[in-house]
């Protein structure tokens, strides 16, 4: 028996979902009914512990998005949630979708459920016909952007300086929230290398050796340091180890590294310049002079 082209896609992006989901010890499925819907706003206020009076969703929002053939799933571990993804299709129409929110219990984590849950979204939107999914992330937080771009393989394509204003939470109040735009191209080489654990890890002393320029570094005392941008095709922009940790016990340098990050990535994304991987040592990997 043969398939399509994009029969192949699908059963590809469904095997890989579902390993995912074995190794990690829960079931993915959308989630349709107001009860469960209600534990996912549980779960994900819990996460980020918004103000009072500015919940992150609601469930009267889950329920329009569910019943309006949007993107909403739960990761359970038997009866118990401990994650859960959130979308909303997008423009060009037919094409896009774009995965507002996801979040791992913290009974959850450690375990790959965040992987689960990406992929299984990345199936069900391979098996509604649509080839990219995007989504915004904290350009600073380093285990989410090895995780975006290594684990998954999507791609930063713009920097965005405090696209949701001020949020009043417990992980974003009084840092600003610049945000990397990224677009996961679902059937691509590199994305199916990538959520296969095919795809090879890349170190900065190896690309240093090789001909690539500090464009931003950290000093002995943890602070960012800027450094001319100079000669050479591969930029690395280093990111501290932990900025949330940062954050609660230094906001001031926490904010030195927003800054320091806003301006160089800004610049060369706005140069034209293409975000190709991340190291497992905490380097953006940026290549200019590429098409």
């Amino acid at each position: 028996m043969t398939y399509s082209a994009a029969g192949a896609d699908r059963l590809s992006a469904e095997g890989a979902a579902a390993r995912a989901a074995q190794r990690s010890g829960v079931t993915v499925r959308m989630v349709h009914d107001l009860p469960d819907l209600s534990a996912i706003v549980r779960l994900l206020h819990g996460i980020w512990r918004p103000e009072a009076g500015n919940p992150l969703v609601t469930v009267e929002l889950l329920r329009a998005l569910a019943h309006s053939g949007n993107y909403v799933s739960g990761a359970l571990d038997g009866d118990q949630l401990v994650g859960a993804c959130v979308g909303f299709l997008a423009a060009p129409p037919g094409i896009s979708l774009h995965s507002h929110v996801a979040g791992v219990s913290a009974t959850g984590r450690g375990r790959g459920v965040g992987t689960a849950l990406k992929l299984h979204q990345r199936a069900w939107a391979v098996e509604q016909g649509l080839t990219t999914i995007t989504w915004t992330a904290d350009p600073l937080v380093r285990r989410n952007a090895y995780f975006n771009l290594a684990k998954l393989g999507a791609r930063p394509v713009e920097y965005l300086v405090d696209f949701y204003g001020e949020i009043g939470d417990a992980v974003n109040a009084g840092q600003g929230t610049d945000r990397l735009l990224l677009r996961w191209d679902l059937t691509s080489a590199q994305v199916d290398d990538a959520v296969n654990g095919l795809s090879v890890d890349l170190e900065s002393e190896a690309l240093l050796a090789d001909g690539a320029v500090p464009a931003l570094g950290v000093s002995a005392a943890g602070q960012p340091v800027v450094r001319e941008l100079g000669a050479g095709s591969v930029r690395l922009v280093q990111v501290p180890a932990d900025i949330e940790a940062i954050r609660q016990v230094d906001p001031d340098l926490a904010r030195q590294w927003r800054v320091a990050v806003r301006r160089v990535l800004r610049q060369l994304l706005g140069a034209g310049a293409r975000v190709t991987g991340f190291t497992r040592d905490g380097c953006y990997v940026v290549e200019v002079g590429r098409p």
